[in-house]
Order: C-alpha cells, then sequence, then structure tokens
C-alpha cells in the first residue's frame, strides 16, 4: 500500500505540501538513477519518485497514474521539467503500450509504489477508509464498479472468498453472511455502515487491527484489480527493461510482498519444488530475466517507522534486468486467488450472474 508522510518543512525540489513515500530514498538508490537515463514511476501519486528522480540526475521520467486528480499534481513538475517529466493517465499493468505510443520501447528503471495513497485514504468522499463515514467507493480511477457494487449484488460465496483471499481475513463466511443479510433490508451505501456490520460479528484482534480492516483491504483489492494489475506490471517490466535496467517494487501487505517476491525469484530462476543439487541441465524453462539486488527485502529503519506508523508493513524488492529474452506470455505465473474468483474479478461480472 502506498504510504506518505506530511513533513513539517517544505524543500523547492519537492512539491507542497511535502508528501514522502516511505523507502523513497532507498527505491531510488536502487534504481541507481543516471544522466540521460529513461525511467518510470508507475505509481505517481504525489510525485516523490517523480521529482526524487528529476533531481537525483538529468534524466527523462514517465510517470503513470489512473486517479483523475493526479493530473493536477503533475502540472507543476511538467512546467519545471519540460522535456524530462510527463504523465501518462492509465494504470501501470498498461506501461508498455502507454509507452509505446510516445515511441518509448526501453527503459532503464521502473518504480512501483503500490497499493492506495494516504491521499486518497484521507479524503472521505473516496471512500478507502472506515475512518471516516464517506460513500462506499474505493475505485482509484473514479469509473467502474464500486465497492457497493461488490457487496450490494455479489454471491454470499464469492464474497466470502473475496475477504478471505485478498483480505486475509479468517471470519470471511461470518461477515459475508452478515453483509448479505443486512443489504436485504438496507443496501449498503457508506463506509461506516459496512464497518459497523463487520464490527458486529468480528471481534477486535490480538494484533490491535479494527475488526473491519481486513474486510476493506479486501474489497479495495477487488475493486481495482490490484493483484491482476500487479502480475501485469511485472511481466510489462521484465519486457520494457534494458540488460542492467533495475525494477524496484515497494509493497504493503503480504500479498503484494508473496507475489513480488515469488516473480523476482522465479525470473531468478528459483523454481519452487526444484533441488538446487541437480545440474543444471535438469532445470529446464527459460534464461534467468532477473538477478536478485538482496535477496532480502528492504524494510524501513527504526526512525522513519516510528515517524510513520503506516510504514512498519513495507517491504522494498528489488531486480537487476538481465540480457536473456522475456519470458513467454503465458508462462505459470504464482496465483494467489482460486481460478474461479480471479475470473469474476477479471472480467468485471458483477450481479446475478457472478
Amino acid at each position: 500500500m502506498s504510504q506518505t508522510v506530511t513533513a513539517p518543512d517544505s524543500r523547492p525540489d519537492l512539491p507542497s505540501p511535502l508528501h514522502i513515500p516511505v523507502l523513497r530514498d532507498e527505491a531510488i538508490d536502487a534504481l541507481e538513477v543516471r544522466d540521460g537515463g529513461i525511467y518510470v514511476d508507475g505509481t505517481f501519486g504525489a510525485g516523490g519518485y517523480s521529482v526524487s528522480m528529476l533531481t537525483r540526475a538529468a534524466c527523462t521520467v514517465w510517470a503513470i497514474d489512473r486517479d483523475p486528480e493526479a493530473r493536477a499534481r503533475a502540472a507543476a513538475l511538467e512546467s519545471r521539467f519540460p522535456g524530462r517529466f510527463t504523465l501518462l493517465a492509465g494504470c501501470f499493468g498498461a506501461m508498455e503500450d502507454l509507452l509505446a505510443a510516445h515511441g518509448v520501447t526501453r527503459v532503464d528503471g521502473i518504480a512501483l509504489d503500490l497499493g492506495v495513497s494516504s491521499m486518497q485514504i484521507d479524503q472521505p468522499e473516496r471512500g478507502f477508509s472506515f475512518r471516516f463515514d464517506g460513500p462506499l467507493d474505493m475505485r482509484m480511477s473514479a469509473s467502474g464498479p464500486s465497492a457497493a457494487d461488490l457487496v450490494n449484488t455479489l454471491d454470499e460465496a464469492v464474497l466470502a472468498d473475496i475477504f478471505y483471499h485478498l483480505g486475509e481475513e479468517r471470519h470471511a463466511r461470518r461477515v459475508a453472511r452478515v453483509v448479505v443479510e443486512r443489504r436485504c433490508d438496507t443496501p449498503f451505501t457508506r463506509t461506516g455502515q459496512l464497518a459497523e456490520a463487520v464490527r458486529a460479528v468480528v471481534r477486535k484482534s490480538g494484533d490491535g487491527l479494527d475488526p473491519a480492516t481486513r474486510t476493506f483491504q479486501a474489497l479495495r483489492v477487488a475493486v481495482n484489480d490490484e493483484l491482476g494489475e500487479l502480475t501485469r506490471g511485472l511481466t510489462a517490466a521484465e519486457r520494457l527493461l534494458t540488460p542492467g535496467g533495475r525494477l524496484a517494487v515497494v509493497s504493503f501487505h503480504s500479498l503484494e510482498d508473496r507475489l513480488v517476491k515469488s516473480f523476482l525469484r522465479g525470473r531468478a530462476g528459483e523454481r519452487a519444488g526444484i533441488s538446487r543439487h541437480l545440474p543444471d541441465a535438469a532445470v529446464l524453462g527459460p534464461e534467468p530475466t532477473f538477478t536478485l539486488v538482496s535477496r532480502r527485502a528492504i524494510q524501513p529503519g527504526e526512525a522513519e517507522a516510528r515517524h510513520n506508523p503506516r510504514a512498519r508493513s513495507a517491504r522494498l524488492r528489488v531486480g537487476e534486468r538481465t540480457a536473456h529474452p522475456a519470458w513467454p506470455v503465458g508462462e505459470p505465473q504464482s496465483s494467489l486467488v482460486p481460478g474461479a474468483l480471479t475470473g469474476i474479478l477479471a472480467q468485471g461480472r458483477w450481479g446475478d450472474d457472478a
């Protein structure tokens, strides 16, 4: 989940108010930004990554964001860095097509800061958080089916699968049951309404999380197809990066981190279930397209975690592109979501026919 902190001061090289993404410096360092390089900020947000790249070196940055509100935030950067910064409206999973439309087919680095931003969370009208009562929306792009559409139309079994697989909610069946029971009388339209329903059947956990936390996460991930988007973004990065180019991905929950970890390790030639003692000839499959810059995920330092509690779950993973060709489309990927549920989410099959 992309998270930012607002600093009490301002600096001339950053937007105001100052939003600093978690692990920003570590991610930019990992990209090894250089003069003349071409970089992608796949999750523009408030522009923290883009600004850091542009001020680190005389490079070119292509930023991507599906949030319509990003355009206003990007205007100042486009004026300040003419010819070096451009915002593309869309999803980072489509970065290959978005860049190709501008004649860009190879890049030197890609940064992805996953999930919802603090700015979006802090806007009650966006409906991402139960901390504020607002419309039950959660759409990053402000288009397509909303969270209210899901909870008011999907079958109980499908809702339970969403809560369990995308939110890791142990009481998923119980939550789905109460949602279906209550929507028969009054459809869900507000975040507070849904949070109250969840709290009625789920007790506060030992980790201190609000009972509604996992349900809200699951709906947000489903509404925005975040795991599908991440998978598309990772494979697009594999095709776009030049040999020696770097991919830096910051994730904020275990589903994302496991997917990124699995992808990079798999593309680095570490195949699950294959003994490392077997000769190379026994390991079939494409040549490795990434090397791991660090085997362990990079985590925020103590000072950053103390200053911003939301940073504690952040994990940064970095891979460096080899010269081998990208794996064929359709090469088996690790799946964190059951096939039936994946199909429903990917095809937008809402309502009675879901």
